[in-house]
């Protein structure tokens, strides 16, 4: 074993070495040793953002999905275009007209004024309130003149009824995969949430009706539009939810929403998104989704799973 003063010159070799630069010059500080020296993780020309990653990586290894939240119309269930029949259907069954010059012909919405409604104004009174407020609160079998009130305005709420009446036939199912998913994260023992816009009434007929007494029952969080003080894009849902409901941090849940409007509420909350698009929101600008899907019957736990860490090391 050679000994210590036998290894001096090739110390004083190397230090002399680390006083001249790669093009030969003379370094005037004997601090100043390239990085060719130093070990390769204490490189000083590795990048800042090399290093960052690697600590988010070891950040996210250690964090998991600790909380799924479904939203539940165009989720759970395609359910646009059953709103706009229980909007037209109430329309017609009261006599709902905005214009005066239609005659008795009931207001209506078609398909296109529709898609566009439901993709920039959340919830049912919402549209409603805000297509009265842009086009005059509209006459009726139960007001001979357009209501004035608040009290009265909210009679004008005959939708959510016939949408009920909708659900209860038995001829709605629900979307392709949620079944089977909410089973595997509830069997993982991960929470399951349903956070949604709509009125209460409404959607407990909905899981009722098509996710089953056990498992809306066995349902960690449920909150509805009744719930919060502001509507989705707001994300006062989702951090109510979070921090009130499950007592799990934002960044460890996983949102599940089919629109701009949705995904804007959960990203706002501080949560990742996947999007499982309908026909109607398709063509939506998703780039904050970590991921979009036409359904959900390819998707599994572990691809969340995958994807929430992902989402931690690159967001």
């Amino acid at each position: 074993m050679a000994s210590s003063t036998s290894l001096l010159p090739t110390a004083a070799a190397a230090v002399a070495a680390a006083r001249r630069s790669p093009s030969g010059q003379h370094c005037s500080s004997p601090f100043a040793l390239p990085s060719l020296l130093l070990p390769r993780r204490l490189s000083l020309r590795q990048p800042r953002r090399a290093a960052w990653h690697a600590v988010a990586r070891a950040s996210a290894s250690a964090r998991s999905l600790d909380a799924l939240i479904f939203d539940c119309d165009g989720v759970i269930l395609e359910s646009e275009h059953l709103h706009r029949q229980a909007y037209n259907d109430a329309f017609a069954h009261f006599g709902v007209s905005c214009d005066p010059a239609a005659g008795d012909a009931p207001l209506y919405w078609d398909e296109a004024f529709y898609d566009d409604l439901q993709n920039r104004i959340g919830g049912g009174k919402p549209k409603m309130r805000w297509y009265f407020g842009e086009n005059g609160w509209p006459t009726s079998k139960i007001f001979e003149a357009a209501p004035s009130s608040d009290s009265d305005k909210e009679k004008l709420d005959w939708k959510t009824e016939r949408y009920k009446d909708i659900i209860k036939s038995g001829t709605v199912k629900p979307r392709p995969g949620v079944l089977q998913l909410m089973d595997e994260v509830k069997g993982a023992g991960i929470k399951l949430a349903v956070c949604s816009a709509a009125t209460k009434s409404s959607v407990v007929l909905c899981l009722e009706n098509l996710i089953g007494l056990e498992r809306f029952n066995g349902l960690d969080c449920f909150l509805a539009g009744d719930d919060v003080k502001l509507k989705k894009p707001d994300p006062s849902i989702y951090i109510t939810a979070a921090e009130v409901k499950l007592g799990v941090q934002s960044q460890n849940c996983l949102v599940v929403e089919d629109s701009v409007i949705g995904l804007q509420a959960a990203t706002g909350a501080g949560m990742s998104c996947i999007i499982t698009y309908t026909p109607s929101t398709s063509n939506q600008d998703f780039t904050d989704a970590i991921a979009t899907y036409p359904d959900l019957s390819n998707v599994r736990l572990e691809d969340l799973k995958l994807l929430l860490q992902k989402s931690l090391v690159t967001g």
